[in-house]
Protein backbone atom coordinates (compact mmCIF):
# COMPACT_ATOMS: atom_id res chain seq x y z
CA UNK A 1 0.00 0.00 0.00
CA UNK A 2 1.56 2.91 -1.24
CA UNK A 3 -0.13 5.68 1.56
CA UNK A 4 -1.08 5.64 5.29
CA UNK A 5 -4.56 6.76 6.32
CA UNK A 6 -5.07 8.03 10.12
CA UNK A 7 -7.99 9.10 12.40
CA UNK A 8 -8.02 11.33 14.55
CA UNK A 9 -10.92 12.77 17.15
CA UNK A 10 -9.76 16.24 18.76
CA UNK A 11 -11.59 17.10 22.22
CA UNK A 12 -13.97 19.15 20.68
CA UNK A 13 -15.24 15.86 18.78
CA UNK A 14 -14.24 17.31 15.36
CA UNK A 15 -12.57 14.18 13.37
CA UNK A 16 -10.01 14.35 11.03
CA UNK A 17 -8.37 12.00 8.49
CA UNK A 18 -4.78 12.03 7.01
CA UNK A 19 -3.55 10.22 4.13
CA UNK A 20 -0.57 10.22 3.86
CA UNK A 21 0.97 9.80 0.31
CA UNK A 22 4.48 10.35 0.13
CA UNK A 23 5.02 9.53 -3.49
CA UNK A 24 2.46 12.40 -4.74
CA UNK A 25 3.29 15.95 -5.48
CA UNK A 26 -0.02 17.46 -4.86
CA UNK A 27 -2.12 17.60 -1.78
CA UNK A 28 -5.77 18.20 -1.34
CA UNK A 29 -8.07 19.69 1.63
CA UNK A 30 -11.51 18.54 1.63
CA UNK A 31 -14.11 19.88 4.68
CA UNK A 32 -17.19 17.08 4.82
CA UNK A 33 -20.30 17.80 6.64
CA UNK A 34 -23.03 15.70 6.95
CA UNK A 35 -25.97 18.28 6.05
CA UNK A 36 -27.74 18.23 2.73
CA UNK A 37 -31.43 18.34 1.52
CA UNK A 38 -32.19 15.71 3.07
CA UNK A 39 -32.08 17.54 6.62
CA UNK A 40 -34.05 19.71 5.75
CA UNK A 41 -38.10 20.51 5.29
CA UNK A 42 -40.27 21.87 2.51
CA UNK A 43 -39.99 25.35 4.34
CA UNK A 44 -36.35 25.67 3.89
CA UNK A 45 -36.04 23.14 1.22
CA UNK A 46 -32.67 24.16 -0.60
CA UNK A 47 -31.05 26.05 2.59
CA UNK A 48 -27.85 23.90 2.56
CA UNK A 49 -27.26 24.62 -0.66
CA UNK A 50 -28.00 28.45 -0.11
CA UNK A 51 -25.77 28.40 2.95
CA UNK A 52 -22.84 26.92 0.44
CA UNK A 53 -23.12 29.88 -1.72
CA UNK A 54 -22.37 32.65 0.93
CA UNK A 55 -19.91 30.73 2.66
CA UNK A 56 -17.83 32.23 -0.19
CA UNK A 57 -18.92 35.78 0.33
CA UNK A 58 -16.57 35.56 2.46
CA UNK A 59 -15.22 35.67 6.42
CA UNK A 60 -13.99 37.37 9.33
CA UNK A 61 -11.33 36.78 8.69
CA UNK A 62 -11.12 37.11 4.96
CA UNK A 63 -13.67 39.14 4.20
CA UNK A 64 -12.32 40.28 0.42
CA UNK A 65 -13.40 37.67 -1.72
CA UNK A 66 -11.30 38.95 -4.38
CA UNK A 67 -7.90 38.40 -1.90
CA UNK A 68 -9.76 35.09 -0.18
CA UNK A 69 -9.54 33.40 -3.80
CA UNK A 70 -6.38 34.66 -4.79
CA UNK A 71 -4.55 33.76 -1.66
CA UNK A 72 -5.38 29.97 -2.43
CA UNK A 73 -4.80 30.50 -6.03
CA UNK A 74 -1.29 31.52 -5.22
CA UNK A 75 -0.47 28.01 -3.80
CA UNK A 76 -1.78 25.93 -6.35
CA UNK A 77 -5.32 25.30 -5.00
CA UNK A 78 -9.05 27.20 -6.00
CA UNK A 79 -12.11 27.08 -3.97
CA UNK A 80 -14.93 24.79 -4.76
CA UNK A 81 -18.05 23.95 -2.52
CA UNK A 82 -20.65 20.85 -3.35
CA UNK A 83 -24.20 19.88 -1.87
CA UNK A 84 -25.63 16.72 -2.42
CA UNK A 85 -28.80 15.30 -0.53
CA UNK A 86 -27.24 13.94 2.44
CA UNK A 87 -23.88 15.87 2.90
CA UNK A 88 -21.72 19.37 1.74
CA UNK A 89 -17.82 19.41 0.96
CA UNK A 90 -15.50 22.51 0.72
CA UNK A 91 -12.23 21.76 -1.29
CA UNK A 92 -9.24 22.64 -2.66
CA UNK A 93 -6.26 21.02 -4.39
CA UNK A 94 -2.98 22.87 -2.65
CA UNK A 95 0.90 22.72 -3.14
CA UNK A 96 1.67 20.53 -0.06
CA UNK A 97 4.36 23.28 1.20
CA UNK A 98 1.22 25.70 1.38
CA UNK A 99 -1.40 23.38 3.15
CA UNK A 100 -1.45 26.12 5.99
CA UNK A 101 -3.07 28.66 3.97
CA UNK A 102 -5.51 26.29 2.68
CA UNK A 103 -6.69 24.81 6.09
CA UNK A 104 -6.35 28.31 7.44
CA UNK A 105 -8.96 30.34 4.49
CA UNK A 106 -11.10 27.15 4.85
CA UNK A 107 -11.11 26.78 8.42
CA UNK A 108 -12.26 30.85 8.44
CA UNK A 109 -14.45 30.40 6.11
CA UNK A 110 -16.06 27.79 7.88
CA UNK A 111 -16.63 28.88 11.18
CA UNK A 112 -16.82 32.38 10.90
CA UNK A 113 -18.67 33.44 7.79
CA UNK A 114 -19.94 36.68 7.29
CA UNK A 115 -23.13 35.21 5.27
CA UNK A 116 -23.71 38.54 3.48
CA UNK A 117 -25.17 39.32 0.28
CA UNK A 118 -28.06 36.92 0.49
CA UNK A 119 -30.34 38.85 -1.92
CA UNK A 120 -27.39 38.58 -4.78
CA UNK A 121 -26.82 34.93 -3.87
CA UNK A 122 -30.61 34.35 -4.13
CA UNK A 123 -30.91 35.63 -7.67
CA UNK A 124 -27.61 33.28 -8.86
CA UNK A 125 -29.25 30.45 -7.36
CA UNK A 126 -33.16 31.06 -9.00
CA UNK A 127 -30.98 31.04 -11.82
CA UNK A 128 -29.40 27.90 -11.39
CA UNK A 129 -32.88 26.34 -10.53
CA UNK A 130 -34.12 27.28 -14.06
CA UNK A 131 -31.84 24.62 -15.75
CA UNK A 132 -34.07 22.44 -14.04
CA UNK A 133 -37.25 23.48 -15.19
CA UNK A 134 -39.03 24.06 -18.77
CA UNK A 135 -40.79 27.65 -19.83
CA UNK A 136 -43.94 26.18 -17.63
CA UNK A 137 -41.59 26.00 -14.65
CA UNK A 138 -42.14 21.97 -14.73
CA UNK A 139 -39.08 19.77 -13.29
CA UNK A 140 -37.56 18.24 -16.27
CA UNK A 141 -34.39 17.08 -14.40
CA UNK A 142 -34.20 13.34 -14.29
CA UNK A 143 -32.16 12.71 -11.10
CA UNK A 144 -35.38 15.16 -9.29
CA UNK A 145 -38.07 13.34 -11.16
CA UNK A 146 -37.17 9.99 -10.10
CA UNK A 147 -35.79 10.66 -6.73
CA UNK A 148 -39.36 12.12 -6.44
CA UNK A 149 -40.84 8.82 -7.22
CA UNK A 150 -38.38 6.38 -5.27
CA UNK A 151 -38.69 8.31 -2.02
CA UNK A 152 -41.88 10.21 -2.03
CA UNK A 153 -42.54 12.25 1.07
CA UNK A 154 -38.90 11.05 2.49
CA UNK A 155 -36.47 13.95 2.46
CA UNK A 156 -34.36 11.99 -0.08
CA UNK A 157 -36.97 13.43 -2.49
CA UNK A 158 -36.33 16.76 -2.21
CA UNK A 159 -34.15 18.42 -4.48
CA UNK A 160 -30.78 19.72 -3.61
CA UNK A 161 -30.86 23.39 -4.73
CA UNK A 162 -34.52 23.53 -3.55
CA UNK A 163 -37.63 25.13 -5.52
CA UNK A 164 -38.47 28.33 -6.67
CA UNK A 165 -40.62 28.92 -4.00
CA UNK A 166 -38.62 27.93 -1.17
CA UNK A 167 -35.39 29.71 -2.34
CA UNK A 168 -37.50 32.93 -2.82
CA UNK A 169 -38.81 33.11 0.66
CA UNK A 170 -35.68 31.97 2.87
CA UNK A 171 -35.04 34.29 5.18
CA UNK A 172 -31.55 35.22 7.05
CA UNK A 173 -32.56 33.38 9.98
CA UNK A 174 -33.30 30.29 8.51
CA UNK A 175 -29.72 30.04 6.74
CA UNK A 176 -28.27 30.98 10.60
CA UNK A 177 -30.30 28.69 11.96
CA UNK A 178 -29.11 25.92 9.81
CA UNK A 179 -25.58 26.98 10.07
CA UNK A 180 -25.72 27.17 13.94
CA UNK A 181 -27.14 23.58 14.20
CA UNK A 182 -24.77 21.42 11.47
CA UNK A 183 -22.25 23.20 11.13
CA UNK A 184 -20.95 21.40 14.43
CA UNK A 185 -17.84 19.55 16.03
CA UNK A 186 -19.19 16.33 15.78
CA UNK A 187 -20.84 17.03 12.58
CA UNK A 188 -17.32 17.42 10.30
CA UNK A 189 -14.93 15.96 8.66
CA UNK A 190 -11.83 17.50 8.25
CA UNK A 191 -9.39 15.58 5.84
CA UNK A 192 -6.47 16.39 4.18
CA UNK A 193 -4.24 14.09 1.48
CA UNK A 194 -1.50 13.76 -0.87
CA UNK A 195 1.58 14.64 0.33
CA UNK A 196 0.91 15.65 3.62
CA UNK A 197 1.87 14.90 7.13
CA UNK A 198 -0.20 13.79 10.09
CA UNK A 199 1.57 15.50 12.67
CA UNK A 200 1.16 18.80 10.74
CA UNK A 201 -2.61 18.07 9.73
CA UNK A 202 -3.39 17.78 12.95
CA UNK A 203 -1.95 20.85 14.29
CA UNK A 204 -3.17 22.73 11.73
CA UNK A 205 -7.08 21.54 11.56
CA UNK A 206 -6.80 22.05 15.62
CA UNK A 207 -5.80 25.56 15.02
CA UNK A 208 -8.07 26.69 11.92
CA UNK A 209 -11.46 24.61 13.89
CA UNK A 210 -10.84 26.04 17.36
CA UNK A 211 -14.26 28.30 17.08
CA UNK A 212 -16.15 25.47 15.62
CA UNK A 213 -18.68 24.29 18.20
CA UNK A 214 -19.30 21.39 20.08
CA UNK A 215 -22.43 19.47 19.01
CA UNK A 216 -22.95 16.07 17.53
CA UNK A 217 -23.37 14.52 14.15
CA UNK A 218 -26.41 14.77 12.43
CA UNK A 219 -29.13 11.61 12.33
CA UNK A 220 -31.83 10.23 9.59
CA UNK A 221 -34.39 8.62 9.38
CA UNK A 222 -34.06 5.82 6.70
CA UNK A 223 -36.54 5.48 3.45
CA UNK A 224 -39.51 3.30 3.19
CA UNK A 225 -39.46 0.85 0.16
CA UNK A 226 -41.78 2.44 -2.15
CA UNK A 227 -43.39 -0.58 -4.08
CA UNK A 228 -45.21 -1.96 -6.13
CA UNK A 229 -43.93 -1.46 -10.00
CA UNK A 230 -43.61 -0.81 -12.56
CA UNK A 231 -43.80 2.81 -12.44
CA UNK A 232 -43.58 5.04 -15.39
CA UNK A 233 -43.57 8.96 -14.91
CA UNK A 234 -43.58 10.77 -18.15
CA UNK A 235 -42.79 15.03 -18.45
CA UNK A 236 -43.63 16.42 -22.20
CA UNK A 237 -40.93 18.40 -23.54
CA UNK A 238 -40.47 19.16 -27.11
CA UNK A 239 -36.41 18.02 -27.63
CA UNK A 240 -35.20 16.71 -30.01
CA UNK A 241 -34.14 13.60 -28.02
CA UNK A 242 -36.46 11.73 -25.28
CA UNK A 243 -34.21 11.18 -21.73
CA UNK A 244 -34.96 8.83 -19.72
CA UNK A 245 -33.63 6.87 -16.57
CA UNK A 246 -34.18 3.51 -15.29
CA UNK A 247 -34.13 2.46 -11.64
CA UNK A 248 -33.94 -0.08 -8.43
CA UNK A 249 -33.99 0.59 -5.25
CA UNK A 250 -30.93 -1.55 -3.74
CA UNK A 251 -28.60 -0.95 -0.56
CA UNK A 252 -26.11 0.85 0.93
CA UNK A 253 -22.44 0.32 0.69
CA UNK A 254 -22.37 -2.17 3.76
CA UNK A 255 -25.13 -4.54 2.91
CA UNK A 256 -24.15 -8.21 1.80
CA UNK A 257 -25.15 -7.91 -1.74
CA UNK A 258 -23.45 -4.66 -2.35
CA UNK A 259 -20.69 -6.39 -3.31
CA UNK A 260 -21.96 -8.37 -5.88
CA UNK A 261 -24.56 -4.99 -6.86
CA UNK A 262 -20.20 -3.86 -7.55
CA UNK A 263 -19.83 -6.41 -10.32
CA UNK A 264 -23.61 -6.42 -11.66
CA UNK A 265 -22.96 -2.70 -12.44
CA UNK A 266 -19.28 -3.32 -14.32
CA UNK A 267 -20.73 -6.29 -16.99
CA UNK A 268 -23.74 -4.07 -17.62
CA UNK A 269 -21.58 -0.52 -18.26
CA UNK A 270 -17.87 -0.61 -17.94
CA UNK A 271 -16.68 0.13 -21.61
CA UNK A 272 -17.71 -0.92 -25.08
CA UNK A 273 -17.54 -4.76 -24.29
CA UNK A 274 -19.71 -4.81 -21.56
CA UNK A 275 -23.19 -5.50 -21.99
CA UNK A 276 -25.39 -2.52 -22.19
CA UNK A 277 -23.18 -0.42 -24.47
CA UNK A 278 -22.78 -3.30 -27.08
CA UNK A 279 -26.59 -4.58 -26.94
CA UNK A 280 -28.37 -0.89 -27.27
CA UNK A 281 -25.38 1.26 -28.99
CA UNK A 282 -22.58 -0.84 -30.92
CA UNK A 283 -25.27 -3.47 -31.86
CA UNK A 284 -28.53 -2.22 -32.50
CA UNK A 285 -27.49 1.93 -32.74
CA UNK A 286 -30.68 2.49 -30.61
CA UNK A 287 -29.24 5.08 -28.81
CA UNK A 288 -25.77 7.54 -28.69
CA UNK A 289 -24.92 7.41 -25.30
CA UNK A 290 -26.51 4.88 -22.31
CA UNK A 291 -24.95 4.67 -18.66
CA UNK A 292 -25.10 2.13 -15.64
CA UNK A 293 -24.54 3.37 -12.02
CA UNK A 294 -25.15 3.54 -8.23
CA UNK A 295 -26.07 6.04 -6.52
CA UNK A 296 -25.46 5.17 -2.68
CA UNK A 297 -26.73 6.80 0.88
CA UNK A 298 -25.69 5.63 3.93
CA UNK A 299 -29.09 4.18 4.39
CA UNK A 300 -30.29 3.44 0.67
CA UNK A 301 -29.22 3.37 -2.94
CA UNK A 302 -30.58 3.55 -6.40
CA UNK A 303 -29.31 1.24 -9.31
CA UNK A 304 -29.87 3.48 -12.48
CA UNK A 305 -29.63 3.29 -16.04
CA UNK A 306 -29.54 6.64 -17.73
CA UNK A 307 -29.94 6.84 -21.66
CA UNK A 308 -31.27 9.66 -24.97
CA UNK A 309 -32.89 8.28 -27.96
CA UNK A 310 -34.97 9.67 -30.35
CA UNK A 311 -38.51 9.98 -29.36
CA UNK A 312 -40.04 7.01 -31.71
CA UNK A 313 -36.46 5.01 -30.89
CA UNK A 314 -37.33 5.50 -26.63
CA UNK A 315 -39.26 2.58 -26.13
CA UNK A 316 -36.99 0.41 -28.17
CA UNK A 317 -34.19 1.24 -26.30
CA UNK A 318 -36.07 0.56 -22.26
CA UNK A 319 -37.29 -2.67 -24.31
CA UNK A 320 -33.61 -3.60 -24.74
CA UNK A 321 -32.28 -2.62 -21.29
CA UNK A 322 -34.85 -4.95 -19.49
CA UNK A 323 -33.71 -7.41 -22.09
CA UNK A 324 -30.22 -7.84 -21.44
CA UNK A 325 -31.20 -7.66 -17.46
CA UNK A 326 -34.05 -10.14 -17.93
CA UNK A 327 -31.18 -12.19 -19.56
CA UNK A 328 -29.44 -11.51 -16.25
CA UNK A 329 -31.21 -12.88 -14.05
CA UNK A 330 -32.16 -16.04 -15.73
CA UNK A 331 -28.66 -16.78 -17.10
CA UNK A 332 -26.46 -15.03 -15.13
CA UNK A 333 -23.28 -14.30 -15.88
CA UNK A 334 -20.15 -16.41 -16.70
CA UNK A 335 -17.07 -16.83 -15.01
CA UNK A 336 -15.22 -15.11 -17.41
CA UNK A 337 -17.80 -11.71 -17.09
CA UNK A 338 -16.87 -12.36 -13.12
CA UNK A 339 -13.52 -12.49 -13.30
CA UNK A 340 -12.75 -9.35 -15.72
CA UNK A 341 -15.09 -7.74 -13.34
CA UNK A 342 -13.08 -8.32 -10.19
CA UNK A 343 -9.78 -7.74 -12.04
CA UNK A 344 -10.87 -3.66 -13.19
CA UNK A 345 -12.57 -3.21 -9.56
CA UNK A 346 -9.09 -4.78 -8.06
CA UNK A 347 -6.96 -2.64 -10.84
CA UNK A 348 -9.24 0.83 -10.41
CA UNK A 349 -8.69 0.30 -6.44
CA UNK A 350 -4.92 0.83 -7.33
CA UNK A 351 -5.21 3.80 -9.64
CA UNK A 352 -7.36 5.41 -6.68
CA UNK A 353 -4.12 5.84 -4.89
CA UNK A 354 -2.84 8.40 -7.31
CA UNK A 355 -5.57 10.46 -6.38
CA UNK A 356 -5.22 12.67 -3.42
CA UNK A 357 -9.34 13.75 -4.28
CA UNK A 358 -10.66 9.76 -4.55
CA UNK A 359 -8.49 9.14 -0.99
CA UNK A 360 -10.36 11.78 0.27
CA UNK A 361 -13.76 10.77 -0.79
CA UNK A 362 -13.02 7.28 0.38
CA UNK A 363 -11.77 8.00 4.20
CA UNK A 364 -12.94 11.53 4.60
CA UNK A 365 -16.57 11.65 3.53
CA UNK A 366 -17.82 7.98 4.05
CA UNK A 367 -15.86 8.65 7.96
CA UNK A 368 -19.15 11.23 8.24
CA UNK A 369 -21.81 8.01 8.46
CA UNK A 370 -19.47 4.98 9.21
CA UNK A 371 -15.73 3.70 9.43
CA UNK A 372 -14.33 3.09 6.20
CA UNK A 373 -12.96 -0.18 5.20
CA UNK A 374 -9.79 -0.39 3.74
CA UNK A 375 -9.29 -0.62 -0.06
CA UNK A 376 -7.95 -4.40 0.23
CA UNK A 377 -10.92 -5.46 2.40
CA UNK A 378 -13.33 -3.87 -0.65
CA UNK A 379 -11.25 -5.65 -2.95
CA UNK A 380 -11.28 -8.87 -1.19
CA UNK A 381 -15.56 -8.85 -0.72
CA UNK A 382 -15.63 -8.45 -4.35
CA UNK A 383 -13.05 -11.46 -5.10
CA UNK A 384 -15.06 -13.59 -2.93
CA UNK A 385 -18.20 -13.10 -5.10
CA UNK A 386 -19.47 -16.17 -7.16
CA UNK A 387 -21.69 -16.45 -10.38
CA UNK A 388 -24.32 -18.09 -8.33
CA UNK A 389 -24.35 -14.89 -5.72
CA UNK A 390 -24.33 -12.66 -8.56
CA UNK A 391 -27.23 -14.11 -10.36
CA UNK A 392 -28.90 -14.07 -6.99
CA UNK A 393 -28.77 -10.62 -6.20
CA UNK A 394 -29.63 -9.81 -9.70
CA UNK A 395 -33.09 -11.11 -9.57
CA UNK A 396 -33.76 -9.95 -6.18
CA UNK A 397 -33.10 -6.65 -7.28
CA UNK A 398 -34.30 -5.86 -11.18
CA UNK A 399 -37.62 -6.99 -10.20
CA UNK A 400 -41.22 -5.69 -11.69
CA UNK A 401 -42.72 -4.56 -8.52
CA UNK A 402 -38.57 -2.61 -7.77
CA UNK A 403 -38.80 -1.00 -12.01
CA UNK A 404 -39.24 2.99 -11.75
CA UNK A 405 -38.53 4.49 -15.35
CA UNK A 406 -38.57 8.24 -15.09
CA UNK A 407 -38.80 9.75 -19.20
CA UNK A 408 -38.28 13.65 -20.48
CA UNK A 409 -39.17 13.86 -24.10
CA UNK A 410 -41.67 14.69 -27.02
CA UNK A 411 -45.06 12.58 -26.69
CA UNK A 412 -44.01 10.64 -29.54
CA UNK A 413 -44.11 6.84 -29.03
CA UNK A 414 -45.44 7.12 -25.30
CA UNK A 415 -47.89 4.80 -25.70
CA UNK A 416 -45.13 2.25 -26.47
CA UNK A 417 -43.15 2.89 -23.92
CA UNK A 418 -45.62 3.18 -21.53
CA UNK A 419 -47.00 -0.79 -22.57
CA UNK A 420 -42.93 -1.83 -22.72
CA UNK A 421 -42.82 -0.79 -18.64
CA UNK A 422 -45.67 -2.51 -18.07
CA UNK A 423 -45.07 -5.61 -19.13
CA UNK A 424 -41.52 -5.21 -18.07
CA UNK A 425 -41.06 -8.29 -19.94
CA UNK A 426 -38.43 -11.19 -18.39
CA UNK A 427 -38.17 -9.35 -15.34
CA UNK A 428 -38.76 -11.85 -12.05
CA UNK A 429 -41.62 -10.57 -9.56
CA UNK A 430 -40.60 -10.06 -5.94
CA UNK A 431 -39.81 -7.53 -3.45
CA UNK A 432 -35.97 -6.69 -2.58
CA UNK A 433 -37.02 -7.69 0.88
CA UNK A 434 -32.99 -7.77 1.38
CA UNK A 435 -32.98 -3.99 1.29
CA UNK A 436 -33.87 -3.70 4.45
CA UNK A 437 -31.95 -6.72 6.07
CA UNK A 438 -28.75 -8.40 6.48
CA UNK A 439 -25.36 -6.69 7.12
CA UNK A 440 -21.97 -7.85 6.40
CA UNK A 441 -19.47 -8.91 8.97
CA UNK A 442 -16.86 -6.03 9.22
Amino acid sequence: MSFTPYRDVLPSGLRVVTVETPHLHTALLAVYVRTGSRHETPLNNGVSHFLEHLFFRGSEGWPDTVKMNAAVEEVGGNLNGVTTRDQGFYYTSLHPNHLNVGMEIVGDMLTRPRLTDMEVERQIILEEILDEVDEKGRDIDLDNLSKQLLFADHPLSMKIGGTRDSVSTLTHAQVLEHFARNYVAGNLVVTAAGRVRHPEVLELAERAFARLPKGPATTEKAPALTLPGPRLHFVPHEESQTEFRISFRIVPEHHEDYPALQIIRRVLDDGLSSRLPFEVVEKRGLAYSLSAGMDVFHDAAVFEIDAASAPEKASRVVEEVLRVLATLCAEGISAEELARAQRRHRMLLEFSEDSPAELAAWFGSTELFRRPESFSQRADLVDAETVAHVREVARRYFTRENLTVVAVGQRKGIKALERVVELAEGLPSGAPKAATSGRRAR
